[in-house]
């Protein structure tokens, strides 16, 4: 079958931003960079999948998906119904590995309306302005009111098995419940189903798809491919968000009791009753906790060939700090942290290495910017 992902988009009516974010540069300690703006205008962005050829495809929380192309934007339709409200939407999107052959797009979504939503997870495959061929693949098992922390974030493992987090719904203690999808990450297969070596496959009081559990709210998620590593960061209360590398089969501890009283509310009780009861010494603690509100969201590892001295490096976004900051991390401990903005860009909300080997930051929220790091000539 032929995959029109690229040539369909040119023969469209395009609309192009009127409004122009300007470059910003980096001086950081190993090399100067560069933020140039791709695509601007952008309504709550949350996503962006960056596919051959230059072609930026952005989910909007708010219910759209845009593509840009040379500067030019196209609306995308035909995605399924959602619901928008709160921190539920449109969420994350991603294409699949083998993109150029199969045409694949996965996004995440709330599914539902305005009595219940569950976070839910889709494919389709982008022909011009449209998304055809779309099925809904997964929804969590339990739907909740709408709004608080649906996830979700998105990342392909070196197997082409798909990791997806789901946020705890505002109800901490159901990051505890084993039989609840909330406050977890989780592997898929490419058809949405758990594979045959999940973690938690054949455990009695485990949903089969569970890769970990104990999470709060993950917006940032990444694979090291080379090293086979999996990083997190969540947003945790009270200046505890954290920097997670995140282990198959394990928890991660949210929420833990001395957290104070977001972590008390939501009947936590009865729902660690419900799943698996956990003491101190069977919580992964994180590889670093910020000492100030970030808001972390964003992940991406650096292994592309622009940036020589950052290889290897962690690379992640803060919504309430508007910072971006450069991690080194040995045998599981921070060597080096850096900030690496001078001024405020807007709030973080993604980090992504593109296939050309760049790094790719996306900010705002009513008025969104993805930009491209790129070194200072």
């Amino acid at each position: 079958m032929e995959r029109l992902y690229v040539i369909p988009l040119l023969t469209l009516t395009v609309a192009v931003a009127t409004a122009h974010a300007e470059e910003a540069t980096l001086d950081t300690e190993y090399q100067d960079l560069r933020l140039v703006p791709v695509a601007e205008n952008l309504e709550q962005p949350w996503g962006v999948a960056i596919l051959p050829g230059e072609l930026f495809v952005l989910s909007e929380r708010t219910g759209q998906i845009q593509t840009f192309y040379n500067g030019k934007r196209q609306r995308v339709e035909g995605l399924p119904g959602l619901h928008v409200e709160g921190k539920g939407g449109l969420l994350d999107i991603a294409a699949s590995p083998d993109y150029p052959d199969t045409g694949w797009l996965y996004f995440t979504y709330s599914s539902g309306s305005a009595d219940s939503t569950a976070t839910a997870l889709a494919r389709g495959r982008l022909a011009g302005d449209r998304l055809v061929e779309v099925e809904e693949l997964f929804e969590q098992n339990r739907r909740s009111e709408p709004g608080p922390q649906a996830g979700s974030r998105l990342a392909w493992m070196e197997d082409d098995t798909l990791l997806m987090s789901i946020g705890d719904r505002g109800t901490p203690g159901r990051a505890q419940n084993t039989m609840d999808h909330a406050g977890s990450i989780l592997r898929l297969d490419p058809q949405g189903l758990a594979p045959l070596d999940n973690p938690l496959l054949e455990e009695a009081g485990y949903l089969p798809r569970i890769y970990s559990w104990g999470h709060r709210h993950v917006l940032g998620l990444a694979v090291d491919q080379e090293r086979g590593h999996v990083w997190a960061v969540e947003a945790r209360p009270n200046g505890d968000d954290e920097l997670i590398r995140v282990r198959p089969g394990a928890n991660h501890g949210w929420p833990e009791l001395t957290l104070g009283e977001d972590a008390t509310t939501g009947g936590l009780l009865e729902d660690i009753t419900k799943g698996t009861i956990f003491i101190e010494d069977d919580v992964i603690p994180p590889v670093h906790r910020f000492e100030e509100n970030v808001s972390p969201s964003g992940l991406a590892v650096v292994n592309g060939e622009h940036y020589p001295r950052w290889q290897g490096n962690l690379l992640v976004g803060g919504l309430e700090s508007e910072q971006l900051y450069r991690f080194e991390v040995n045998e599981g401990e921070v060597v080096e942290m850096e900030e690496l903005l001078d001024e405020p860009l807007g709030p973080v909300r993604e980090v992504r290495q593109g296939p050309d080997g760049y790094l790719y930051v996306l900010t705002g929220n009513e008025n969104g910017t993805l930009y491209r790091l790129e070194p200072e000539a």
